[in-house]
């Protein structure tokens, strides 16, 4: 009984070996699987090469960079329109007429008052001539004290009042004749031209209208040059600061996908109050070669303080903070599962984070990194 009970208690060496390596691959099986369980609860983004920017946002409108307001500097009946809208003009093109009737008459009344003041000059001057020949032929006879001084006095002033009759006629002559150039002038506005190259977007007058310039012009279309842009942005008070004349800018329009890029060219220093929010508006010119941009266009507007381009890039939420400024821990996932992962960023915004040691482009990172860490630290 002693002898079968000693055999019960004995274990084969090759039994011992066994059950040992049966405990060591349950463990391995163990660690494996809990890595494994830990990387399928979690969603994975692969670190790509792109680029990373910090920028401020605003919406605004757009407005051609050049345009201008055709009015008519002479009151009258509008004659006729010789446009349309979208029609392209050159400068000095006929764009309407002016009833040109009374003009043309203040025109003709004035060369027949200058004609009438030469011939009263020429009439004049044949009373001069003629004083003149009496003033010297008294001079004559008082030299030999035919004539009486009295008589030399009267031929003399006769003489100086010739020519003074001669002097206003000329002034009266050179009046009129401003008048009259003037009078052409306004005869010429009658025949509204184009004052720059550009296409006609607006129309705001009729033919047939009376249109009266006494006070103000009265505008009959507008011209603008579309082939630059500007868009007025509105940028509240609190991004203001961070703009600066020149800064690079892009924006996209609604329905278009198009990037369009500019810098900024003024920031206006008199702000607009819309419900209680103070905004600024910032202007940034854009070339329209092909006319796709057009006036009063929605724009969402996008002016670049800092960019990273080529960089490996991974999503802000990817990221753990550590106690060190620029250090974060991400959680990379590996053939064993998810590990934690040390790595320095340099440009860091709300969705993007440009990573530039610790991880190479195409390793995926775990999404929400930043949230497991903590969670793993509690």
């Amino acid at each position: 009984m002693r002898g079968g009970a000693m055999m019960g208690k004995r274990w084969p060496w090759w039994a011992g070996v066994a059950l040992l390596a049966a405990l060591a691959a349950a463990g391995a099986r163990g660690v494996r699987g809990g890595g494994r369980s830990a990387a399928a609860g979690l969603s994975f983004a692969a670190a790509e090469r792109g680029g990373v920017e910090q920028a401020v946002s605003a919406t605004g409108a757009l407005k051609p960079k050049t345009y201008v307001d055709v009015g008519t500097q002479v009151s009258g009946q509008l004659k006729a329109i010789h446009v349309e809208i979208g029609d392209r003009v050159e400068t000095g093109r006929l764009l309407a007429e002016i009833d040109p009737t009374v003009y043309r008459t203040r025109v003709a009344a004035g060369r027949a008052r200058i004609k009438d003041y030469a011939a009263q000059v020429e009439e004049r001057r044949a009373e001069r001539d003629l004083a003149a020949l009496r003033f010297r032929r008294q001079e004559r006879l008082a030299a030999t004290n035919v004539a009486s001084r009295e008589a030399l006095d009267a031929a003399r002033a006769d003489l100086l009042m010739a020519e003074a009759k001669i002097d206003a006629l000329e002034a009266r002559q050179e009046e009129t004749r401003a008048t009259l150039d003037g009078d052409v002038a306004n005869l010429g506005y009658t025949r509204i031209l184009a004052p720059i190259s550009g296409t006609v977007v607006d129309i705001s007058a009729t033919a047939g209208q009376t249109l009266n310039a006494s006070q103000t012009a009265p505008t009959i279309l507008r011209v603008a040059d579309l082939d630059t842009m500007t868009v007025w942005a509105k940028v509240a008070e609190a991004d203001v600061p961070k703009l600066c004349v020149g800064m690079p800018a892009y924006f996209t329009t609604l329905g278009d996908a198009r990037r369009w890029h500019g810098a900024v060219r003024q920031i206006l220093p008199t702000p607009a109050i819309e419900s209680d929010v103070v905004l600024y508006s910032v202007l940034v010119d854009v070339s329209n070669p092909d006319g796709r941009l057009m006036s009063e266009m929605t724009a969402h507007v996008f002016f670049v303080e800092r960019r990273a381009e080529n960089v490996v890039v991974v999503p802000r939420g990817a990221l753990a903070p550590t106690d060190k400024k620029g250090v974060w821990t991400v959680q990379v996932k590996t053939a064993s599962g998810v590990e934690p992962r040390t790595v320095k960023t340099g440009l860091v915004t709300r969705t993007r984070a440009e990573v530039t040691d610790g991880l190479k482009e195409g390793e995926e990172v775990a999404r929400a990194a930043a949230r497991s860490a903590r969670g793993s630290g509690m």
